[in-house]
């Protein structure tokens, strides 16, 4: 079979591979983009139904393409941002292959460049982008062993309430999905139990703008590195029913029993951490912290913005957080699924290169990877606070993009140095 030759091959069509398409595109370096099923595939058919984005319409974008039909402050459908980024990917000509799944790449012996195997024959590449993004395998923690009878699944293979047997919810996961399936369970009828672990908790809105709006006006989103300890924090924060402050006291008012951080099972027993209070209180400071500093922004700009008091008001502690549940029995709680929403861990165990630390993490700077000639693209905290996001990911790509060129020109020149002299010949005028 030949071998396919191109400058650089990007692995994934999420919104990571398009943007660096884009930027590749811009400064003329042939490329391919290759994904193993669908554009933004992971928006499609591994989130569910009810899901929108957690960011307006006016921000979770790139530059170039506004979502049409959308009030700047509405927050996308998990379909809606599919449909905008096959749009935007036909809009900026990226060269995506679709039901193409890369297996392995591997460094050429003796002469620059990779081979790239696929489902679809190879590549002969001189750069590697990995842009496969962080939500690759989710991650369910060892704590209740399968043959427990009970119905445990990630939030990334849950679709509705339906999907689920009769019966009580535990979901485990404080942050944006956990929160919403939590409450789309509860306005379902079912009962819920919610476990509460570490978590930042902005307000939706204040003062009139989003918060998205506020970090970006307060630098946050330029953050180079996630604050000492808080690596694994998670955001609870959400766009559903037109996007509002998630307040855990609030969600206990409507019936959801709140519980700390899942730590251990046996013969059909759940335990919980201590930790329910000591971690509500850390998201309320960091709510109003982010207040205060709203504040001080408005004050020392002179921006005439509406005060709300009212947001400062956080309300009693529910009973589940007075006198918290540190056992329950599942069976008798009436509870049949648990639902992990954990998160995910990366699977780059296609990249057969040196770019990885002993735990399996990409070493790179800036997405820039200690294996020259791979990149990486996507990756939480990238080169910000602001990666995750789409337009972070286009600022991402656009600096990688010029490291690639550099490097392309370096070889340009090196090429054109090796070339034989040839010297001009000697014209003789008679």
């Amino acid at each position: 079979m030949s071998v396919e030759e191109t400058e650089v091959v990007v692995v994934g069509g999420g919104q990571a591979g398009i943007a660096m398409s884009e930027h590749l595109g811009a400064h003329g370096i042939p490329h391919v983009v290759l994904e193993r099923r669908r554009v933004a595939e992971r928006w499609r058919s591994e989130r569910w139904d009810s899901l929108v984005a957690n960011g307006p319409v006016w921000h979770d974008r790139f530059p170039g393409l506004e979502f049409t039909d959308r009030d700047p402050e509405d927050f996308a459908s998990k379909e809606e941002v599919a449909d905008y980024l096959a749009a935007y990917a036909e809009k900026v000509g990226a060269p995506i292959r679709c039901g193409v799944e890369v297996t392995s790449v591997r460094k050429h012996v003796g002469r620059r460049g990779f081979r790239v195997r696929t489902s679809d024959g190879d590549f002969d590449a001189r750069y590697v982008v990995a842009a496969t993004g962080p939500f690759q395998k989710p991650v369910i923690p060892p704590i209740i062993p399968a043959e427990s009878g009970l119905l445990q699944i990630h939030s990334s293979a849950y679709r509705n309430p339906a999907q689920l047997p009769e019966g009580g919810v535990l979901v485990v996961g404080s942050g944006s999905s956990g929160v919403q399936i939590a409450e789309e369970l509860r306005a379902a009828g079912r009962g819920v139990h919610l476990s509460v672990g570490p978590h930042d908790r902005p307000p939706r809105r204040y003062r009139g703008h989003d918060f998205v709006w506020w970090l970006g006006v307060l630098g946050k989103w330029e953050a180079s590195a996630p604050p000492q300890g808080a690596e694994h924090v998670t955001i609870a924060v959400s766009g559903a029913h037109g996007g509002r402050t998630v307040d855990f006291r609030n969600l206990a008012e409507r019936g959801i029993t709140l519980v700390g951080r899942t730590e251990s099972y046996s013969s059909g027993i759940l335990r919980f951490a201590p930790d329910l209070r000591e971690n509500v209180d850390r998201g309320d400071e960091n709510y109003l912290a982010l207040l205060d500093e709203a504040d001080a922004y408005v004050d020392r700009n002179g921006l005439d913005l509406p005060e709300e008091p009212q947001a400062r008001v956080l309300g009693e502690y529910p009973e589940s957080v007075t006198d918290p549940v540190l056992e329950l029995d599942l069976a008798a709680a009436g509870i049949t699924t648990v639902l992990w929403a954990t998160g995910f861990t990366a699977d780059y165990g296609w990249l057969q290169v040196d770019a990885f630390d002993e735990d399996g993490r990409p070493r790179h700077q800036r997405g820039v990877s200690s294996e020259p000639g791979v990149y990486f693209m996507g990756l939480p905290w990238q080169s910000r606070r602001g990666s995750s996001f789409i337009w972070g990911a286009w600022h991402d790509a656009r600096y990688i993009a010029d490291q690639i060129s550099i490097q392309c020109r370096y070889m340009e020149h090196n090429d054109s140095h090796q070339r034989p002299f040839r010297p001009t010949p000697e014209v003789i005028t008679p």
